[in-house]
This record gives C-alpha cells, sequence and structure tokens, in this order.
C-alpha cells in the first residue's frame, strides 16, 4: 500500500511542475460603447430611424388636395355653363331676327313697285275723274285699290311708310338732299318728303328723302 502511493506521487509530482499556460484570449465582439451609446466600426453613432408619416396626416393631405380639384372643376363648369347659356340666347336672338328681317331683300323689290303705282295715282288728273269717264275712273280706282291692299301687306308683316313732313329731322331715318329756309317750318324739321321710306318691324329698310329747313 505504500509502495503504491509513493508511485502514484511521482507520477504527480512532473504535472504539477510544468508551468500554467493560459488559454486563447478571447476577443469581445460587442460594439464598443461611449456615453451609453452604441457606436458603429466604421460610421460612428448608430443614427436613430425616421418616424414613418402618420395615416391621419396623409388623409388630411388628400383631402385638402381633392377639395382643391373639387372646387377648380366646380369653378369650369359654371364657366362652361355660363357660356353655352349666352351662346344659347345669341343664337335665339339671331334665329328671331332671321325670321323678322329674313325677309328685307324682298321688301325692297317690292318698295319699287309701291313707289309706281303712288307715283300712278298722282298722276291721274283729279277732274278728270268724273262719271262720264268711266274707264279712267275705273283705272284710277283700281290703281286706288291695289295700292291699299298692298299697304295693308305691308302692314301684316311689319312694314310700315315713312311719311315725315313736319317731323324732327332724324339722320337714322331720313336722308336729307338739302337745307333751305322755308317759311312757317322750324329750322331742322321735315319741309318736304321727295321719297317716302319704310321701316321693317322697327329698323330703317330705305331712309325717306327729304328737305330740311333751315334758318333764314
Amino acid at each position: 500500500m505504500a509502495a503504491r502511493c509513493v508511485w502514484l506521487a511521482r507520477c504527480a509530482l512532473p504535472a504539477l511542475a510544468r508551468p500554467f499556460r493560459a488559454g486563447p484570449r478571447l476577443l469581445c465582439t460587442a460594439p464598443k460603447q461611449k456615453n451609453g451609446q452604441s457606436l458603429d466600426e466604421d460610421t460612428g453613432p448608430a443614427e436613430q430611424k425616421a418616424e414613418p408619416p402618420s395615416p391621419e396626416k396623409g388623409l388630411a393631405d388628400e383631402k385638402v388636395k381633392l377639395e382643391e380639384q373639387l372646387k377648380e372643376t366646380t369653378e369650369k363648369y359654371k364657366r362652361a355653363l355660363a357660356d353655352t347659356e349666352n351662346l344659347r340666347q345669341r343664337s335665339q336672338k339671331l334665329v328671331e331676327e332671321a325670321k323678322l328681317y329674313g325677309i328685307q331683300a324682298f321688301c325692297k323689290d317690292l318698295l319699287e313697285v309701291a313707289d309706281i303705282l303712288e307715283k300712278a295715282t298722282q298722276s291721274v288728273p283729279k277732274e278728270e275723274v268724273r262719271e262720264d269717264n268711266p274707264h279712267l275712273k275705273s283705272l284710277y280706282e283700281g290703281l286706288v285699290m291695289t295700292e291699299v291692299q298692298m299697304q295693308k301687306v305691308f302692314t301684316k308683316h311689319g312694314l310700315l311708310r315713312m311719311d315725315p313732313v313736319g317731323a324732327k329731322f332724324d339722320p337714322y331715318e331720313h336722308e336729307a338732299l338739302f337745307h333751305a329756309p322755308v317759311e312757317g317750318k322750324e329750322p331742322g324739321t321735315v319741309a318736304l318728303v321727295t321719297k317716302v321710306g319704310y321701316k321693317l318691324h322697327g329698323r330703317t329698310l330705305r331712309p325717306a328723302l327729304v328737305g330740311v329747313a333751315k334758318d333764314a
């Protein structure tokens, strides 16, 4: 037993006599800290991430944008309605004027016929229109009746005769052929009518040819 203990002691002494060999040094991989903040090896302090925009703010911006678009669209719609209404009114006015004044060229031609009839009746001597001259009397009465009937047709279609003797001279309705002093006539008034004028629905179709009185 004693011999066994001696043997164990001899075996253990060399192992104890060997110098202690330190284990491998562990490297710390944790990032270094400075003032309580983590540091990156290359970029320095880690930047804080930006907060994402809130849904409420995005909805508010979208609402403002949509309201502006709605206002702009409404203004365009109102302007378009106003332009359409103005165009409709102008078109309606043109149609009505075309109905009223579409016959003015035809009326001007008929005025020449009316002038001839008037001259024909005026050229017949009134003293010659007697019962003992039935042919002339019938011719004269026929001319007068034709002239009266033509004036009725003119009036029916808005064509009115203008015989402005004694009226104040109006350059929109009268055409002055001469100015002369006339006894018993006020200056600026129509003293003589050489050719009657006509109006179509209030618009001068043919001005009357007149002589205007002036101061002596």
